[in-house]
């Protein structure tokens, strides 16, 4: 089978997020649930190419225990998320995820809310980005579309971007238009680079195909959109109405 144009990352965390609501302090109750591991293996049986999780310092969603069970489980790739901290970067040594992606990283946040400043963190993140690729992990940078944070990116020896499209989802009009023009120069020079380039942040059925004009697109990372529509037309069905769309996308 030929491969897409475009793959795509599932990110479950928000299945766990209902799991911690009711059961934070009772993880090996059988009743326990829902679980993330058949989250994971829905989203691959329907033809997800990568399983995202986000193992935060708090752990307010996805523990360290779940990590290791998608690593030794599911069938596809594992992309974990995670802060420059070195309790987090010693579990990704351990467990040898495939793929890491650097975010930034807030307490009180909700959720990720805007791109990792690689260049002013240029040092850190260098060692952080060699020690995982000396074990094997291909790592990229969770960046706003900003051409010094993707230079910073190649410069320190990361894989790929992943370029932010929260701006570009949360507006509409000439401001998506805009925002679209950035993502397209981001892209256009971390090709230029040799960086893989990803994409992710608020993408919906509905906002995607307005970011077709970003060209050398590899990955998308999309969860909310299809937990929530999962909830109506169950995880399967989700995933497979997101791919059916990003099957329009021509690079």
């Amino acid at each position: 089978m030929p491969q897409p144009n475009l793959l795509l990352g599932v990110n479950i965390d928000h299945v766990v997020t209902l799991r911690q609501a009711r059961y934070r302090a009772m993880l090996d109750s059988p009743n326990a649930e829902p679980s993330v591991l058949s989250a994971a293996l829905e989203a691959e049986a329907a033809g997800a190419h990568s399983i995202t999780v986000h193992l935060r310092a708090d752990r307010r969603h996805i523990q360290d225990d779940d990590v290791r069970l998608l690593r030794q489980s599911i069938r596809t790739k594992l992309n974990l998320e995670m802060g420059n901290t070195r309790e987090i970067l010693d579990i990704a040594l351990a467990v040898r995820p495939d793929f890491v992606c650097m975010v930034p990283e807030n307490r009180e946040e909700v959720t990720t809310e805007g791109g990792l400043d690689v260049a002013g963190q240029r040092e850190a993140l260098r060692a952080t980005v060699e020690a995982l690729g000396d074990n094997g992990t291909r790592v990229s940078m969770f960046i706003d579309p900003d051409l010094d944070q993707v230079r910073a990116s190649a410069d320190i020896g990361a894989a790929m971007i992943e370029l932010h499209t929260g701006t570009f989802a949360n507006h509409a009009g000439d401001q998506r238009r805009a925002e679209v023009e950035r993502l397209r120069a981001a892209a256009e020079l971390g090709h230029e680079l040799g960086l893989q380039i990803n994409a992710g942040h608020g993408l919906t059925t509905r906002n995607l195909p307005d970011l077709w004009p970003v060209p050398h697109l590899a990955e998308l990372n999309i969860g909310h959109h299809i937990v929530s529509r999962a909830i109506f037309i169950g995880l399967q069905a989700a995933v497979k109405e997101m791919l059916a769309v990003m099957a329009a996308y021509r690079g």
